[in-house]
């Protein structure tokens, strides 16, 4: 099958563009010409796209029954090599291509066991193209197949055999390993995260309940070295094995929270060709945790089956509720915002032939999986309440209790909207709006205190930057239902702003700034402003997250006169930067407090006067504009999720009620801690 990409080369007329004009790329460069469109990127994201290739091919055969071991090993000279034990990839000829099925699989792309009669029923794959495009984004690749009592193996070299297919001796076992090297002038790094891989194959062990899932480090000093994420993850080797599947996932999930129920709710059943697998806690926690997956894929925009779920979930303990005169008035109903409060629940399908909605497969729309899911949790989870009073009781309890906060909330909402309204705007009167009135040009900076808000107000742009000082640290939400946030007065403050409105009435559409900047101190009250700041649209406003809007800002660290010329230097690194290109020695430093402005080269007249920043208000109007708000010459971070569950469980650790895990979270992190101010 070939692969088209038309390019059209630029030419003096019209009249010269023809058919020579039209480029066809066979085979597999197309993959190397545009590796975008099928890994998703040629950063971090898309070189460990790579692994979940291939190892999604193994959890196919698990998925079919033939498969109950997976080893990946990272290897020296950025190796990686992914062996499984199940049926092998075949290796006899092909009645149409005349070639052994091996290469076909390996060298065409949409080649496979998911795309015809007699391969898998049930595959995932993260865009379907699975080892070719492997193949083709790497220097070399070597396949070795146990099958049939011999050891298969051909080799490839960007994407092309190196020789055919041979077997290369006797074996009594059965399997697959491929190995593989990316192509360096593909990928911006060849650094693979060990904590990426880690976290991502532990949730695949848990969708995957009794295979054996084994990661072992082999690379070398230097290569560990230099990946930072590993430092968390000091064993060289781990392996994952839960008999429990989802149920022990969701355990794992509330690993730091507060259980309002001891036992934990599981389900699994087959519906005709639809297999439904769910499992659900409540917490004390007071946001929904909610992980669907379609095939092993995760569904961050869920689609049929959450949608399923969530009808079954509502109606299920309004029945019971009401059944057990919980719910005594005749109109009385719970919403589908109180029964999640608190609620962690995973969702598993396993479908033949999903439907998924946009590149990312993050939306399921098969139709067919709404009834099935819908139905066999109705069934189940009424089961369980009845016979689980006690646990019963906890959920409904919770369920009910923010039912009572809701309303509250709404009150509180329409009150302050109300007061807005009486004051002649919905603004509050400590932001310094801009002058523009379109928010894809807008933004607005959220600055820690009176001191620095004044700075910023006088050295903006007035016509597309706000400003709004908070005094202060806000309220902590993890531990808050939306009626406390909605009567905090600097939240408040924030969310009138915002202009979205919050909770069931929030709307991105009517976001004022296209930029929301956090620009705190570069101090310990500095960072936990910001990182309560960021449970705050964490918790409360994710749309905002994963629409790009929330961002940080980056004031410079220290700075260097030297004579008229103020110099700039954001981080640490920057600092030993420095100090390399001028071959400068600590003894030649000498630190001053002094205001930027008043800097001299005070003291030993011979050493360097270097002024480190603790606080934003340090700067005039003039430094704080030309070193973090001139869009021109700023540093500023956006702010994404990589991993919603990661991020949850931080959130968790840091901003939630328990302390123990909190207190383990410091232990293990203090030394890698510079540079801390106390």
């Amino acid at each position: 099958m070939l692969s088209w990409i038309f390019m059209a080369k630029k030419t003096e007329n019209k009249q010269d563009y023809s058919a020579k004009n039209i480029s066809v790329l066979e085979g597999l460069e197309a993959v190397r010409k545009r590796p975008g469109m099928y890994i998703g990127s040629t950063g971090v994201q898309g070189l460990h796209h790579m692994i979940w290739e291939v190892v999604d091919n193994s959890f196919d055969e698990a998925m079919a029954g033939h498969c109950d071991a997976i080893t990946i090993r990272l290897l020296p000279d950025h190796w990686i090599s992914v062996t499984d034990n199940g049926r092998g990839i075949p290796v006899d000829i092909h009645p149409k291509k005349n070639i052994s099925a091996l290469e076909l699989v390996m060298t065409t792309l949409h080649a496979g066991g998911k795309f015809g009669d007699g391969g898998y029923k049930v595959s995932g794959g993260l865009h379907g193209v699975g080892v070719s495009v492997v193949n083709a984004l790497s220097t070399d690749v070597k396949a070795e197949i146990h099958l049939d009592g011999k050891i298969w193996t051909q080799e490839y070299t960007v994407g092309k055999p190196k020789a055919s297919v041979k077997a290369v001796g006797k074996t009594k076992l059965r399997g697959t390993t491929i190995s593989f090297r990316p192509d360096a002038s593909i990928f911006d790094t060849l650094n693979f995260s060990w904590k990426t891989i880690i976290e991502h194959l532990r949730q695949q062990a848990y969708l995957n309940k009794g295979v054996k899932i084994t990661i072992i480090d082999e690379r070398s000093a230097e290569e560990k070295e230099v990946d930072t994420s590993s430092v968390p993850f000091d064993k060289h080797s781990y392996q994952f094995y839960f008999e429990g599947g989802i149920a022990s996932y969701v355990r794992h999930i509330n690993s730091n929270r507060e259980p309002k129920h001891d036992n934990i709710f599981y389900v699994e059943k087959q519906v005709e060709e639809v297999s439904v697998e769910i499992a659900l806690q409540y917490t004390e926690d007071f946001s929904e945790s909610l992980h669907p997956f379609a095939n092993n894929i995760t569904n961050p925009d869920g689609g049929m089956h959450v949608s399923g779920f969530r009808s079954a979930l509502t109606r299920t303990i309004n029945t019971y509720a009401k059944n057990k005169k919980i719910l005594k008035e005749k109109d009385s109903k719970l919403s589908g915002e109180d029964v999640r409060e608190g609620l962690t629940a995973v969702i598993s399908v396993k479908i033949p032939d999903p439907q998924f909605e946009g590149q990312t497969k993050g939306k399921l729309g098969n139709p067919e999986v709404r009834p099935a899911v819908e139905n066999t949790f109705a069934e189940a989870f009424a089961i369980f309440l009845e016979e689980n009073p006690k646990d019963a009781e906890g959920i409904i309890s919770k369920c009910v209790l923010a039912a009572k906060a809701r309303n509250a909330a709404r009150s509180a909402r329409d009150a302050v909207l109300r007061k807005g309204a009486l004051e002649g705007f919905t603004l509050p009167g400590k932001l310094a709006d801009c002058s523009s009135r379109k928010a894809e040009n807008s933004e607005l900076f959220i600055v820690e205190g009176d001191s620095a808000g004044g700075s910023a107000k006088q050295g903006r742009d007035r016509n597309i930057q706000a400003i709004l000082p908070l005094r202060g640290k806000v309220l902590n939400v993890e531990r808050a239902r939306l009626d406390r946030i909605l009567t905090n007065n600097e939240l408040k403050s924030l969310i009138i702003a915002l202009g979205t409105n919050i909770g069931e009435m929030f709307d991105i559409e009517k976001l004022r700034y296209r930029k929301i900047v956090i620009m705190t101190d570069a101090d310990v009250d500095g960072s936990h402003i910001r990182t309560l700041l960021l449970t705050l649209f964490f918790r409360y406003f994710p749309s905002l997250i994963n629409n790009g809007n929330i961002y940080i800002a980056q004031p410079p660290l220290y700075s260097i006169k030297k004579g008229k010329e103020m110099i700039w230097l954001y981080t640490e690194a920057d600092l030993e930067d420095y100090k390399k290109k001028h071959n400068i020695t600590d003894g030649e430093i000498e630190m001053t407090d002094e205001p930027p402005e008043g800097t001299v080269q005070s003291g030993d007249p011979k050493k360097l006067n270097l002024q480190r920043y603790k606080g934003l208000g340090e700067m005039n109007p003039e430094q704080l504009w030309n070193t973090t708000m001139n869009p021109e010459t700023r540093r500023m971070k956006q702010v994404a999720i990589e991993d919603a569950e990661k991020a949850s469980e931080i959130f968790d650790i840091l901003m939630g009620a328990e302390v123990a895990p909190r207190k383990k979270f410091i232990q293990t992190h203090a030394k890698n801690v510079k540079n801390l101010d106390v």
